[in-house]
């Protein structure tokens, strides 16, 4: 945001002013306002016409007929005067000498803080074009938590960009549709704001794949005769039924767009006749008892087919859509798509947020929409707090706008919604970041399951904690939800912390040792000189350091003891014959290192083997087998050697490898993994070495103990008739 001194002075209005006919189109979709207030919006007008003068938008019309533009959408949605003052003014922040200070004194504090949570960031340096929208994103985030009108303003903005994408390159095209596919539609979506995100989602389609576009386009306009007789006879048949019950009601047929038709035919691998091959109706009533009503009768005008219907209305979904969803099998054998509702249920689905828009004005209380959208925008911050990147934080935003939804019930009968596909542990986090942290396992109707568990609607969850749990990396590879993932990883972060200071303390003492001193018995100034020239804010930054690669041990310990490197200390690993010699002052390792201690990919060291660790820079220290025969140039650098062996009560589960040989026939590879199994070992991966008509080499990636637990798997193995050799890798 530009400084705010001196703040310029607002533009008067000419004398005799000449209003164009955008400003009048504004007018008359705002005419629900009060007269006066109909006044400020000419006054904004022509204050943001006098700061964008000169400037025009590439299809070469003035500048201010955009934002003008995305007030009057605002004001088909009939929001507040404030927000269509901030949607006139919305880039004069960022685009025009006017400053915040100027459009508070003239239009109060809450336009000034619209407009500026909609100023995007343009303006400061990033390192790419990605980075800079994921960060512009995070900023309109915290805005829209102080108050949801941003957004608003900001899916305006965007509508009236996708309206007038023609004037922009390609290249600006399909940027611009892609980024409003992947963020801007599924947001309106998730706000419950359906006419908005329908149409977003159909310009976006445009302007990605403008010949599918056209292609879906003209077949929707002209559609057989056929096709619309039997519209008119089946919406003809349910409005007798209807009428026949006493019923007051709207029926209206449903219009499939491009969109919506392409998303199908990809999702379903259906082709564009079977899609198009489908009828859909809405039932408005009046009230809840009449939705439940008017299913029956539509349920005896035509069967419904078993398994589609979907009850919107006792259990609504996260944006606050409610509505009675079921399929009919219709007179032609094509299917018929009936949704039901009452008009307030209808207003909500179609507007949101915006719907019966209550925002801090009459003591009114807000909408079901507007407290769903209050609480998914609080979780948000809650989880960029501990993002590490805007361009993370967004791939979790993303996340969470999965369109499809499973709901589920705490033990107290409280209702959460969670992407498809969750599982036990993305509940867990849902219910709270402390709750997921401590997981063990849970209860899914009352029966006892692990943490990596799929969801599905309906069930009931109980989450089982113990207070030593802690997240594990490989909770990553299963959880969906973004809250889930970002905790997870803020802990893992802390939790590496924590063991790289323990690992790097302990490196630096045994090669301070060496020279006779340690690390309490250093001279403090010689640690803070040490720590100040290298920038490191406390000793603790330092030890991390060591333990990751970052610094040698070695090296720091000569600095701070004010000795000069020497090179015999380099080579204290090394016996005379210059091979690998085993310190008696070794690091052990336990199993609960994390981030710190890695096990070489090459030779998939376990517990009980003979190890040696190489300290690498970024990864600390990678763990490699004796005899793995990449050890052989490793010795080249023998000062990064760090001294390692197992704990006695080491404990985990490790990667190895197994090639086994065996005939090639059917049911042999089931044999050899049910053995594998037998021995409680898991099966990572498989895959074919070799294959010829007699034996196959298959490589097995499993998990085991240690190297007595493996020699049990490979025992269990070898006494198959099927198998010819077993061989460790």
């Amino acid at each position: 945001m530009r400084s705010p001194e001196p703040a310029p002075l607002l533009a008067e209005p000419p004398s005799t002013p000449v209003v164009p006919e955008y400003v009048l189109a504004l007018e008359k979709a705002a005419s629900y306002l009060p007269s006066d207030q109909l006044g400020l919006l000419r006054r904004a007008w022509a204050v943001g016409a006098a700061a964008h003068v000169g400037q025009t938008r590439k299809s070469g019309e003035p500048y201010i007929t955009h934002p003008v533009a995305v007030a009057t959408v605002l004001a088909e949605e009939r929001l507040d005067v404030e927000t269509l003052i901030a949607a006139i003014l919305h880039d004069t922040i960022e685009d025009t000498p006017l400053t915040r200070l100027a459009i508070a004194k003239e239009f109060g504090e809450t336009v000034a803080d619209l407009v500026d949570g909609v100023t995007k960031l343009d303006k400061l340096q990033f390192r790419d074009r990605q980075e800079a929208a994921a960060e512009s994103f995070r900023k309109m985030l915290l805005a829209m938590a102080r108050d949801l009108r941003v957004i608003l303003i900001k899916l305006a903005d965007r509508l009236h960009n996708m309206r007038t994408l023609g004037a922009q390159s390609v290249e600006a095209r399909r940027r611009i549709a892609t980024e409003t596919l992947e963020i801007y539609a599924p947001i309106a979506q998730r706000l419950g704001m359906n006419l908005i995100k329908a149409e977003l989602q159909d310009l976006g389609f445009r302007g990605l794949h403008p010949w599918r576009h056209a292609v879906i386009e003209k077949r929707i306009r002209m559609q057989p005769v056929v096709r619309r007789e039997s519209l008119t006879q089946i919406e003809a048949r349910l409005a007798q039924r209807l009428t026949k019950e006493g019923f007051s009601y709207r029926l209206v047929g449903r219009i499939k767009s491009p969109w919506s038709i392409y998303s199908k035919m990809r999702a379903e691998g259906k082709t564009l006749d079977q899609v198009m091959d489908v009828f859909g109706f809405r039932i408005v009533v009046r009230t809840v008892p009449e939705c439940y009503h008017a299913l029956g009768v539509v349920h005896t005008a035509f069967k419904p087919l078993d398994g589609r219907f979907r009850d919107f209305v006792a259990i609504p979904k996260a944006n606050g859509y409610q509505s009675l969803h079921t399929v009919l099998f219709g007179p032609y054998g094509s299917p018929i798509e009936v949704q039901i509702r009452t008009e307030e249920m209808d207003l909500i689905a179609e507007r949101g947020i915006a719907a019966h828009w209550s925002y801090k004005h009459g003591g009114e209380t807000p909408t079901s929409a507007q407290s769903r959208a209050h609480q998914w925008i609080a979780n948000l911050v809650e989880s960029q707090r501990s993002t590490g990147s805007s361009l993370e934080f967004l791939e979790n935003v993303k996340v969470d706008l999965f369109p499809d939804e499973v709901y589920l019930f705490t033990p107290k009968g409280a209702i959460l919604s969670l992407p498809r596909n969750a599982t036990v542990l993305d509940f867990a986090y849902a219910v709270h970041t402390d709750v997921g942290n401590k997981a063990v396992a849970a209860r899914v109707d009352r029966a006892l399951v692990p943490l990596r568990t799929k969801l599905v609607s309906g069930q009931t969850v109980e989450i089982i904690t113990a207070k030593s749990s802690t997240p594990k990396p490989q909770w990553l590879e299963f959880v969906v939800s973004g809250k889930a993932r970002t905790a997870i990883r803020h802990q893992l972060k802390h939790l590496e912390h924590e063991d790289a200071v323990q690992l790097g303390h302990r490196m630096l003492d045994r090669s301070l040792e060496t020279l006779g001193t340690s690390l309490d018995r250093l001279p403090q100034q010689h640690l803070e000189s040490y720590l100040h020239e290298h920038r490191y804010p406390r000793l603790e930054a330092l030890l991390a350091d060591i333990a990751l690669g970052n610094r040698m041990p070695s090296q720091v310990a000569n600095v701070l003891a004010r000795r000069a490197p020497d090179v015999a200390d380099n080579n204290m690993l090394l016996d005379a014959a210059g091979l690998f010699r085993p310190s008696t002052d070794r690091i052990l390792i336990t199993g609960q290192e994390r981030g710190v201690i890695t096990f070489a990919n090459c030779c998939l060291p376990i517990p009980g083997d003979e190890i040696m660790g190489y300290h690498t820079a970024g990864r600390g220290i990678v763990v490699h087998r004796i005899e793995c025969p990449n050890v052989v140039e490793l010795r080249k650098s023998p000062e990064r050697w760090v001294p390692v062996g197992w704990d006695r009560e080491v404990t985990g589960d490790y990667q190895a490898a197994l090639k086994i040989e065996v005939d090639n026939r059917p049911g042999v590879l089931a044999q050899v993994a049910a053995a594998i199994a037998q021995a409680e070992s898991n099966i990572d991966r498989v895959e074919y070495v070799e294959r010829d008509s007699n034996i196959s080499a298959i490589r097995f990636s499993i998990e085991v103990h240690d190297r007595k637990h493996l020699a049990d798997v490979i025992r269990r193995v070898r006494r198959l008739h099927v198998v010819h050799g077993v061989q460790r890798l």
